[in-house]
């Protein structure tokens, strides 16, 4: 019997991405605690910044006229701080030692940098005369009350949660962090440190999987490992189903041999499948469906397989689900190649490769010469993967290409 074709990776991210198309619900989190998060809402400003004329340099407030002509000397009248605003309005012949980021007096209109002036007991003389409005901070001149200036579906990095504090925002409506489960399959996995059988392996996928969806934004719940035992990874779907996840990802046993039994377990479990087998290498077992609320997606076992897949599929899927409008965007950069490539067959290929250099602005990329799913010690020496259309002509070096970093 003749199997279904396999499925073009740009579709299967179009489908799982579909899966997520409402955002998850939204909760008010304290500022401290908002970093990585997604905004629900668009974000305005509570105040005006600066809320007064301020200072930019340290120096002396004066009136722009009164250092017209110089030299010339003024009255020191007094000082203003930040936080300690001199109180009083200034008059012609007259200046107040301000400090950066103090506040303006009335009357001044310009900065007198300290760097220009000689001064002796309660008395300045300006050296160089200075433009009217010169290093004065207008009130508003960053923002003002109202102003939106955070959008929903912005990711929260370390300048926007500085802009939100700013903004006089002790908490932020953000999107609930996705919670994903992941489950390990198969008899020969055991963790690491643990006793290790004659015919066993340590689990690795788990925590390269693990790093992209927390990067990603997630909250992760490890279901361990189950083993070639139709009822523990029913078990462990349940589990998945009671911690209340959004996404569960397998890892393992989603193929069709005998000891792989994770489609057939999810299937007893009410799964409606979406996909399965994609047209890319590494990764063609790849799957997807869904049950109930909770997305599905079934990860190869092979370790370069199961990272490529979530780095393509999960870390999107996750985005998504935390309401980034450009979970689907394209990740891939231009390159050019270092050496030849051939041909490629009918499945998109992510090659393993390093950056060796710059040419013509863009990465030189060398792919090695070894691609075997199962080697770790490669991934981890690559920067990058060159991808490789399907039935892509051959390349020679100095060819553009485009390559996703890892």
């Amino acid at each position: 019997m003749s199997r279904a074709p396999l499925l073009p990776v740009a579709d299967a991210l179009t489908r799982v991405l579909q899966s997520a198309r409402d955002a998850l619900p939204q909760e008010h989190v304290p500022l401290a605690q908002c970093r990585g998060r997604t905004l629900a809402q668009n974000v305005s400003a509570l105040r005006t910044q600066p809320p007064f004329p301020a200072s930019a340099m340290d120096g002396y407030a004066v009136r722009a006229a009164d250092i017209a002509n110089v030299p010339t000397t003024l009255k020191i009248i007094g000082e203003s701080a930040a936080g300690r605003r001199y109180q009083g309005p200034l008059q012609t012949g007259e200046a107040v030692r301000i400090f950066t980021g103090a506040p303006v007096p009335q009357g001044a209109d310009t900065i007198l940098i300290q760097e220009n002036t000689t001064s002796e007991g309660d008395h300045v003389t300006a050296l160089e005369s200075e433009t009217l409005g010169r290093y004065v901070r207008r009130a508003g001149l960053d923002f003002s009350t109202g102003d939106v200036l955070l959008k929903k579906g912005q990711r929260l990095g370390p300048a926007e949660l500085a802009l939100a504090a700013a903004m006089n925002h002790p908490a932020l409506p953000v999107t609930r962090r996705p919670r994903v489960a992941l489950l390990a399959t198969g008899d020969e996995l055991v963790r690491p440190g643990e006793e290790i059988g004659t015919d066993q392996i340590v689990a690795s996928n788990t925590f390269a999987v693990r790093a992209y969806a927390e990067n990603a934004g997630a909250d992760v719940i490890d279901l361990g490992i189950a083993g070639d035992n139709f009822s523990a990874i029913e078990a462990a779907i349940r589990a998945a189903r009671a911690h209340g996840a959004d996404v569960l990802v397998t890892l393992g046993g989603a193929s069709v041999g005998d000891h792989d039994l994770v489609q057939t377990a999810l299937a007893h479990e009410g799964m409606e499948l979406g996909f399965w087998r994609i047209a890319m290498r590494p990764g063609k077992p790849l799957m997807h469906g869904q049950i109930g609320d909770m997305r599905i997606l079934g990860l190869p076992g092979n370790p370069v397989s199961a990272i490529v897949c979530g780095l393509l599929f999960l870390v999107p899927l996750v985005r998504a689900l935390s309401g980034d409008p450009q979970a689907g965007e394209d990740r891939t950069e231009v390159a050019v190649l270092a050496g030849d490539l051939p041909e490629n067959d009918s499945r998109q290929d992510y090659l393993r490769a390093r950056i060796t250099g710059m040419k013509d602005g863009h990465p030189l990329v060398e792919s090695f010469s070894r691609q075997d799913s199962s080697m770790l010690r490669i991934l981890s020496e690559a920067q990058c993967l060159i991808v490789r259309e399907a039935n892509a002509p051959a390349a020679k070096a100095g060819d553009i290409c485009r390559i996703l970093r890892v």
